[in-house]
């Protein structure tokens, strides 16, 4: 009986023992909790990447334009005004830069006149009309301010084919085509600086061409042509 009790003892502290050990070292569960998001920043006021990336747009306007040349028979002493009207579309070239190549297609009347043309009836006054398809290459550079304005400053160039236009002589009241011998070549060519300005789909602009093409027949004497421009128009 003695023995029995002993062994019954025994087998109780060992088990209580045993029971002990793998309490201490039963292995725990974790628990990984994640760590909360960052709330995303907030994007505050007039952001220009929301912005169409390509845009087509439509123009009209107003030339103020002259011809200065080394020939008597062709230099302008008086500028002249014209119509200018045509198309535009422009793309973004970058991403992260608001800088756009833009082109299209203008019909352009530029020219000149000139109250001292020495004829063979003596001093007269001339007008020179100058009618061109224009196709303009500019690299522009839009930027937005916070109540939607955009500033865009822009400067390429321009290749021109003349279409049409007349020299009127006043003193012998005649007129003839601005391409006939001894007069204009068709086609022009040079610099174009602008300043636009744009708002929703609003836009206007100022510009200057700097003819760099001799348009005169004569290739001892250069004659070129010189533009102010106003346009107002939409883009889309």
């Amino acid at each position: 009986m003695k023995r029995t009790v002993t062994l019954l003892l025994l087998c109780v502290v060992t088990l209580g023992v045993s029971a002990q050990y793998y309490r201490g070292h039963s292995p725990r569960t974790r628990v990984v909790v994640p760590a909360p998001r960052a709330p995303r920043a907030e994007v505050r006021g007039f952001n220009p990447f929301d912005w169409h990336r390509t845009y087509f747009g439509l123009r009209v306007g107003m030339n103020v334009s002259n011809v200065r040349s080394e020939a008597v028979a062709l230099n302008g002493t008086g500028m002249k005004t014209g119509l200018n009207i045509g198309a535009v579309l422009g793309t973004q070239l970058s991403l992260t830069t608001p800088l756009f190549l833009e082109s299209g297609l203008f019909y352009s009347q530029k020219g000149g006149k000139s109250d001292n043309v020495l004829t063979l009836n003596g001093p007269s006054k001339f007008t020179y009309d100058l009618n061109y398809l224009e196709l303009p290459l500019l690299l522009k550079y839009r930027h937005f301010t916070y109540s939607g304005l955009s500033i865009e400053p822009y400067a390429g160039g321009y290749l021109a084919v003349g279409v049409g236009g007349n020299i009127k002589d006043y003193g012998d009241r005649k007129a003839f085509s601005s391409y006939d011998d001894g007069y204009f070549k068709r086609f022009d060519g040079g610099l174009k600086l602008g300043l636009g300005l744009g708002y929703g789909i609003g836009y206007a602009d100022i510009s200057y061409d700097v003819g760099l093409a001799n348009v005169g027949q004569d290739s001892f004497d250069d004659t070129h042509t010189g533009t102010f421009t106003v346009n107002v128009g939409v883009n889309f």
